[in-house]
């Protein structure tokens, strides 16, 4: 009977361990009854029917990343590349994930090669090298809907090279150096244009600022010949009064029988024309009378004019 009770205690504790089924954070088991799917044990503490019931699947609930591997692809204008990528994706129903597919990982990735080649065979290789996020948009949607009934969510899938063939990458050098000098070409063009542009403008600025100048100094020299003339004018006015004033003395005198007054102004007009016949510019030997005796007369004159004059300024004093 010890025997009995001890091997019904171990089968009791055996049982009891069977029963008691801990699912760790970011999984999810299925439980079967008799290979039947009967529920999902989310994390955390849970009890079973032992001998009856019994763990399907463990499933990781978590993003998990899958590796595309490297594939030939033959684009719309017949280029062989080689394309690899990456596939990002998260189980959201345990159940369906774990019975409405045989081996989730595999079947993902031969959707995503399959659906790649479809894609990037439907483009040329211009656009297959500058889209790439449109390509892993469309792949996106594509394989997303077609793994939904699987229970699970495809939330990114991305490009990560495309190698073109050896010769075509060197086609492709010399075609981007062939542009670079193009617009290298092009932009020297463009900047000796703007240059010349430039330069003929400044010519024009100058040409028009020589003309304002000269503008200005013809309107400068104008008022100054204006101004030479206005006081050339007043000269000539002030020396007309002065010869006026003094003919009208002169005559003054001459009425009142004054001989020296009329010798003062014959010796005045006898020198200024002496003085003319001296600075003229003209070369010439002139011989003219020339009574020196009459000259010193009227210098006398004027001696006895001052010595009059003087002596009327006493008398009025």
């Amino acid at each position: 009977m010890s025997y009995f009770a001890l091997a019904l205690l171990i089968f009791a504790l055996v049982t009891l361990y069977k029963g008691v089924v801990t699912v760790p954070q970011g999984m999810e088991y299925t439980i079967e009854r008799f290979g039947k799917y009967r529920a999902t044990f989310t994390p955390g503490l849970h009890w079973l029917l032992p001998y009856v019931d019994r763990i399907g699947r463990k499933l990781s609930m978590m993003e998990q990343v899958l590796d595309v591997p490297s594939q030939e692809v033959i684009t719309k204008d017949n280029a062989m590349v080689g394309v690899d990528g990456v596939v990002f994706y998260q189980v959201l129903d345990a159940a369906r994930a774990a019975y409405e597919v045989q081996n989730l990982q595999y079947a993902v990735l031969n959707l995503t090669q399959t659906n790649l080649r479809t894609v990037m065979g439907s483009m040329d290789l211009d656009a297959l090298l500058s889209q790439r996020d449109h390509i892993n948009v469309r792949l996106l949607a594509v394989v997303d809907q077609a793994t939904s009934p699987w229970g699970i969510k495809v939330t990114r899938i991305e490009i990560k090279d495309i190698r073109p063939p050896r010769d075509l990458v060197e086609s492709m050098g010399r075609q981007m150096k062939a542009e670079r000098d193009k617009r290298a070409q092009i932009l020297e063009a463009e900047g000796s244009r703007a240059s010349a542009i430039l330069k003929a403008e400044g010519q024009r600025q100058s040409q028009i600022l020589s003309a304002e100048g000269m503008k200005q100094q013809a309107i400068l020299d104008a008022e100054g010949r204006k101004e030479a003339a206005f006081r050339d004018a007043e000269a000539r006015e002030r020396q007309a009064e002065a010869e006026a004033k003094a003919t009208a003395l002169v005559s003054t005198a001459i009425a009142q029988g004054d001989v020296q007054a009329v010798n003062y102004f014959v010796a005045t007009k006898y020198i200024e024309a002496l003085k003319d016949i001296a600075t003229s510019p003209n070369q010439k030997l002139v011989f003219m009378p020339l009574e020196a005796a009459s000259v010193i007369g009227a210098i006398g004159g004027i001696a006895d004019l001052a010595k009059a004059a003087s002596a009327q300024a006493a008398v009025k004093s």
